[in-house]
């Protein structure tokens, strides 16, 4: 099956007279907001960017008064397929796609998982994503770690959003349940890469990896293990998993960097067999916070945690009771 076509943009900006001797790309970068300098170059050069219709080159000089139009159809930038999959939508507007990710749902096809992704199900949710880098997914969960993720559904939406997580506005907070019980909250500020001998693994290295910074605090304790709250101002791949377990308070159901399980001492029999049964990092994306990249409003999402979540907690809650 084949997409449709790509998302049309017609648009004309008027030159003001401050545009006077400023290179055509300097003041399309301005004038077409949402849209990347290197685009609009391209664009420019296609002669689908237009100078009072008449083709130019993105270093020719602007007088001032002229109109640049734009009258561009976005090819598909992605040939996965559309597939009908069933998508909890928070939010969404004609920019933007807010949706609650549950656990077990890959974000984008690779080597295992070719198919039947949160990308395929976005593309039957709107055939125009075909025509955005990724079907406008901007940031990603880990398979198993359920929560709020943002597409964007328009170019200028895409290029809002990854600005806001390039300077680290775009605010994301998860739950996370943690084995150990931490005396307080932190910060840890640790460069992470892929692991030098696993590579499915990320990890903490010395040299090479890229800045990484996670904040943390307690939300409540138990016996042996805390629920923590977790700010993240880089979005590294299995950022959180890897900085707790770095500290020594690896997330509960962790396959890759929890350990192997470890049952608390005097543990009630609920809880013996809710820890068994955790089979996924027992962590949550709850709450984003954005701009929205079109009207420039502040937007703020929450998703509640989800149901094996909350019933791992009451386990926990019940056995330090019953202590």
């Amino acid at each position: 099956m084949g997409h449709l076509g790509g998302e049309k943009i017609q648009r004309t900006e008027q030159v003001d007279a401050q545009y006077a001797g400023i290179r055509l790309d300097q003041a399309a970068a301005e004038l077409f907001d949402g849209f990347s300098r290197s685009r609009l170059q391209t664009w420019i050069k296609e002669g689908v960017l237009t100078v009072d219709g008449r083709a130019a080159r993105p270093k020719d000089k602007l007088l001032g008064g002229e109109a640049l139009t734009l009258a561009v159809e976005l090819a598909p930038e992605i040939d996965d397929q559309p597939e009908a999959i069933e998508l909890p939508v928070v939010y969404q507007d004609q920019d933007l796609i807010v949706i609650n990710k549950p656990a077990g749902l890959v974000v984008h096809p690779a080597a295992g998982h070719a198919d039947g992704t949160l990308l395929n199900g976005l593309l039957h949710l709107d055939d125009r994503l075909s025509s955005l880098p990724r079907a406008g997914i901007v940031h990603r969960l880990d398979r198993d770690t359920t929560g709020l993720m943002v597409v964007a559904r328009s170019v200028e939406a895409h290029t809002g959003l990854v600005a806001q997580l390039q300077d680290k506005s775009l605010y994301r907070e998860y739950q996370a349940i943690a084995i150990g019980v931490m005396t307080g909250g932190g910060t840890v500020d640790a460069p992470m890469g892929r692991h030098p001998v696993d590579r499915k693994r990320q990890a903490v290295v010395a040299h090479g990896g890229k800045s990484a910074v996670t904040h943390y605090r307690v939300l409540d304790r138990y016996r042996a293990h805390t629920r923590v709250q977790v700010r993240l101002e880089t979005g590294r791949t299995h950022q959180i998993r890897v900085h707790l377990a770095h500290r020594r308070y690896p997330l509960v159901g962790d396959p890759l960097y929890g350990g192997r399980l470890k049952q608390p001492a005097g543990a009630t029999e609920a809880l013996r067999e809710a820890l068994q049964g955790f089979r996924r990092q027992a962590l949550h994306a709850y709450k984003l916070g954005l701009v929205h990249p079109v009207s420039g409003e502040y937007m703020e999402f929450e998703a509640p945690l989800p149901d094996d979540f909350q019933a791992l907690i009451q386990v926990l809650e019940a056995d330090r009771e019953a202590q």
